[in-house]
């Protein structure tokens, strides 16, 4: 990553997530500059894992980073985007999963406003649904041995199969606009709010010039609604997470 980022460091934002002790922060953070071989971390987001307080991080942060972010904020997440803003105040980002297939208008109602009051941007992981919303998993689909999303309760053969409806309206609208069932995925967030940057995961160079094709898909407010009116038809079947690591999570 280091390697790739250093010809145009200076033209993009860099963020990176730490999940360690507090008293580790630091060792952590510059390992992570040692290997993005840079100076400073544009953005570093806190996993929900690590417990802390500001006084304690002050001067980890110091000259190291320069904003700092909250990851997968869980319970009633407004006032929890309240509680770490007031603690850090110069966050200026919050991470949690949200998509289309995944709840998409719970963050709208509980948490945008807020984060648009306080100036905080949000950053959505997983809008792709862990890869289901690409239109490329059915319920024949198998999974490498070491792949996460076969203990996942919402990737069994069954609801996948359950959940293939919202697939299917996603791909005829991205049809219609002449475009992937992935790039309208992405445009969805992008469209909300300009404060909004999904973070799409993939290991394929195909599919990484599809993600970026997205950022030129423009879906208006009818184009919204449309989506919106679709996907609350069909109503999402399994967990996100096996009980555990829901446990584990909070959310």
């Amino acid at each position: 990553m280091g390697e790739a980022l250093a010809p145009v460091c200076d033209q993009v934002v860099i963020a990176t997530k730490f999940g360690s002790r507090p008293e580790h922060i630091t060792d952590v953070v510059e390992s992570s500059l040692k290997r993005l071989k840079v100076d400073t971390i544009d953005l570093l987001y806190q996993h929900p894992s690590t417990s802390m307080c500001r006084s304690k991080t002050s001067p980890a942060w110091s000259g190291i980073c320069s904003r700092q972010g909250r990851s997968s904020i869980s319970g009633s997440r407004s006032p929890a985007c309240r509680r770490s803003g007031a603690l850090t105040p110069c966050s200026p980002s919050r991470r949690f999963r949200a998509n289309i297939r995944c709840g998409g208008d719970a963050p709208k109602k509980e948490v945008l406003p807020t984060l648009e009051e306080l100036g905080i941007g949000f950053v959505p992981f997983s809008p792709l649904g862990k890869g289901f919303l690409t239109g490329a998993i059915t319920e024949n689909t198998t999974f490498d041995s070491t792949d996460f999303r076969n203990i996942v309760p919402r990737f069994t053969p069954e609801t996948r199969r359950a959940n293939q409806a919202l697939v299917e309206l996603l791909g005829e609208f991205a049809a219609r606009k002449q475009v992937t069932p992935a790039q309208i995925a992405i445009a969805w967030p992008l469209a909300q709010k300009p404060w909004i940057v999904p973070i799409p995961g993939t290991t394929k160079l195909r599919r990484l010039q599809e993600n970026i094709g997205a950022a030129a898909v423009e879906l208006t407010p009818d184009d919204l609604r449309e989506i919106e009116s679709a996907v609350s038809t069909v109503p999402v079947q399994g967990d996100r997470y096996p009980e555990r690591l829901e446990q584990l999570t909070g959310r």
